[in-house]
């Protein structure tokens, strides 16, 4: 167990908030397989400051959802602060991150996200006017620094914590190269070594073995883990059970993998009605079948389907082609 401030976390596997992704339906999987903690995706202080109806709908917080980290991003402080303080009194999340770390043009051209590490004082003084306003933890997600000819993450960090962060995410890439190349735990390591908060790991953590090394190479006190778990959240299970015993589980099977796949699309209905909740899902089914035989020509039938009967077709058929190891046509 380790703490951000006044929050207890039960393990060191935190999820990395994703964009489009990381939703209710999406946050209550990775809860029900071991994550200690969980960010939401985030929500812009512009569009709550306006009361937009859809983004204040992603604020809502299921009750099996803690601890939670719900993030924000923005660059003016007024609106930030603002968004900070709807957040703190009028959501249940446990914690209020801020992101300094996406490198989506989009957000980089609104000079927010991995845009506020070429201005340290600026995102120093967001941080330290949001902790003046608010009761819950703050902490910042941010990246190696802009391109590897300005890597200032320690010199960055150093200014959060010293505007009142309360912890730090730290992905061990640049803006520029987004989810490309390779990340740097050695920079990750220097950030660790050079603050005393909490520091969460980011970066190629792809399996248990790897969570295992990030601690053991950089000394932070949690990994947090994004894309690795894309249609493979048994992996959170795995890493946990690793990181206490030392030994490593099985992987999971076609039925498990589609039940799981068929409750994540029914929950997605739930929250946001069967057209919106399975155009979604395309994208989760497709993750679900990474790596499995024919998964290529499935993938194409998913990518079309609109229903809910439709989705549960698709997986009847493609389990019957995998069993019988013969593609079949599937019936739409």
């Amino acid at each position: 167990m380790w703490k951000i401030r006044n929050i207890s976390i039960d393990n060191q596997i935190v999820i990395a908030p994703m964009a489009g992704i990381s939703n209710p339906a999406f946050r209550s999987i990775c809860k029900k397989f071991g994550a200690g903690l969980i960010y939401t995706e985030m929500v812009s202080d512009k569009a709550i400051c306006y009361s937009n109806t859809k983004t204040i709908d992603m604020t809502q917080v299921n009750e099996d959802e803690h601890p939670l980290t719900m993030q924000l991003f923005g660059h003016d402080i007024e609106s930030m602060v603002q968004a900070a303080v709807f957040i703190d009194t009028q959501t249940d999340c446990d914690i209020l991150d801020i992101n300094m770390g996406c490198p989506v043009n989009k957000i980089v051209k609104s000079d927010a996200g991995s845009a506020l590490m070429k201005d340290p004082e600026h995102a120093a003084e967001i941080v330290r006017e949001i902790v003046k306003h608010v009761q819950k933890p703050v902490t910042v997600k941010m990246r190696a620094g802009w391109d590897k000819d300005s890597v200032n993450a320690v010199e960055f960090a150093l200014m959060m914590q010293d505007a009142g962060a309360s912890a730090l995410a730290v992905h061990g890439r640049t803006r520029k190269q987004m989810y490309e190349g390779k990340a740097d735990w050695h920079i990750i390591k220097a950030v660790k070594d050079a603050v005393s908060i909490p520091v969460m790991g980011n970066g190629d953590v792809t399996s248990p073995q790897l969570a295992k090394q990030m601690l053991n190479e950089t000394g932070v006190d949690a990994v947090m883990i994004g894309r690795g778990i894309l249609g493979d959240p048994w992996l959170i299970r795995q890493t946990a059970h690793y990181l206490q015993t030392g030994e490593l589980l099985g992987d999971s099977d076609i039925d498990e993998k589609f039940e799981l796949a068929r409750q994540h699309a029914q929950s997605l209905i739930a929250l946001k009605g069967e057209n919106v909740g399975m155009k979604e899902m395309r994208g989760h089914a497709s993750w679900y079948m990474k790596g499995l035989k024919y998964s290529h020509r499935v993938k194409d039938c998913i990518s079309q389907m609109t229903t809910y009967e439709e989705f549960v077709i698709i997986l009847e058929n493609y389990k019957q082609s995998l069993i019988n190891d013969e593609w079949k046509w599937l019936d739409r």
